[in-house]
């Protein structure tokens, strides 16, 4: 089925349990997300499965956030799984993550900034606490066409733009595919797509990496 969990003894193994273990899952997963107003006005952002289900949700997001450089991402009872947040001052755009909704001296999670190596333009995200690993993140957000990679160069997590499958027609920028890997946390994922939502608003659409077709996810 859809939302199969990866099991206690597999996730010793393979599970990236980074959020809640809830939203990893045994099998590729193809999740919908769209931007959308439904909630309240405003941007905001709602996720969906293969069956039509709410997974994720944002609804404090837009001018009317009592922050606008933090989000909260929901899943779908309106239970605070994750708030990204924009350091500042930064001169690298550095957002971090908190688990659940973030209080003041709460310590991040991970952190995402933007590296420059040789004219590109990629995402390093880096992990704190007890978890050593990092993700990548390369590809053009705006196009809706970007990859996330663990440092081994696996493919995480995938953003692609959505086809319809009744007329095979691409639908616009804000509606696009996500695409979880086997045991790789949905709701980090998502986190990620935030940001890089974000930082695309700031910069007016920009490149991860001007000479690459695709974008990925990698942990």
């Amino acid at each position: 089925m859809f939302r199969t969990r990866v099991s206690d003894s597999k996730e010793m193994n393979t599970g990236r349990v980074i959020v809640e273990k809830g939203f990893v899952y045994e099998k590729e997963t193809h999740l919908t997300v769209m931007k959308t107003s439904l909630f309240f006005a405003g941007d905001g952002f709602a996720v969906y499965d293969s069956n039509g289900q709410v997974v994720f949700r944002v609804d404090s997001y837009g001018p009317d956030n009592r922050d606008a450089g933090e989000l909260v991402l929901m899943d779908s009872s309106g239970r605070c799984l994750l708030t990204v947040r924009r350091k500042r001052p930064s001169l690298h755009q550095r957002w971090e993550g908190f688990i659940g909704e973030r209080t003041e001296g709460d310590k991040p999670i991970f952190s995402v900034k933007r590296s420059s190596i040789i004219g590109k333009s990629n995402m390093t995200v880096e992990m704190f606490g007890d978890r050593s690993e990092e993700y990548h993140i390369e590809g053009c957000f705006s196009q809706r066409n970007c990859t996330m990679y663990d440092s081994a160069k696996e493919t995480m997590a995938e953003i692609r733009r959505k086809v319809d499958a009744s007329t095979n027609v691409m639908l616009g920028k804000d509606v696009f595919s996500l695409t979880l890997k086997p045991g790789f946390d949905g709701a980090f994922a998502m986190g990620l797509v935030l940001v890089l939502d974000q930082i695309n608003g700031d910069d007016g659409g920009v490149d991860l990496d001007p000479t690459m077709e695709e974008c990925s996810l990698s942990s």
